[in-house]
């Protein structure tokens, strides 16, 4: 017997250095609820800004050998957005790791997002909760800083002084107003 499928899901496609890798199908819930949050959080505050937030599913066209699905995106130019995605450079990127993803966020794409100018860069790791930002500078990516979600065990072992000294919030460099909760990123994972 067939199972009928509600709908028919096209596998998804990168172009990595001129060579097509096929996507993970479908996303994991955890990974899905990162996107999600990163969405909410960034789509309300540049609400009326100049900046547009892109969640996974928008193409990045980068150059003739890397087209790109990045899982989330802000593109502060508008002359870059097009109806078939994004050409050029975006200004913040971020990349929700996967076991199947992990090797080219690291490498490979990283390489090209700072060459092609994006001014920072976000490796987030559903299962360390944790996100890394790397900030663009001359053309390549330097680590800026390593933020973590402290597990509430952890944090009971800890004195007080140590509780006080937990990294809550950061910022992106594109703007100075705006306060990111960590535990906003990861709400609703497991």
């Amino acid at each position: 017997m067939t199972e009928k499928l509600p709908y028919q899901e096209e596998q998804r496609k990168e172009l990595i250095g001129g060579t097509v890798v096929m996507m993970s199908p479908r996303p994991s819930v955890n990974h899905n609820h990162i996107v999600f949050n990163l969405s909410l959080l960034f789509g309300n505050y540049l609400r009326g800004k100049k900046c547009t937030p892109f969640s996974d599913g928008v193409d990045l066209f980068l150059d003739t050998d890397n087209r790109f699905v990045p899982d989330f995106m802000v593109v502060c130019d508008p002359d870059k957005i097009e109806n078939d995605g994004v050409h050029g450079a975006p200004d913040l990127v971020v990349e929700v790791l996967s076991p199947s993803t992990a090797k080219n966020d690291r490498g490979h794409k990283k390489e090209v997002y700072a060459r092609c100018g994006t001014r920072e860069y976000w490796i987030v790791s559903p299962d360390e909760k944790s996100i890394e930002v790397y900030r663009q500078d001359k053309g390549q990516f330097r680590f800026h800083d390593l933020y973590s979600q402290h597990p509430d065990w952890m944090l009971a072992k800890m004195s007080e002084e140590e509780r006080a000294a937990v990294v809550t919030h950061f910022k992106c460099c594109l703007f100075d107003d705006l306060e990111i909760a960590i535990e906003d990123i990861f709400y609703r994972t497991v």
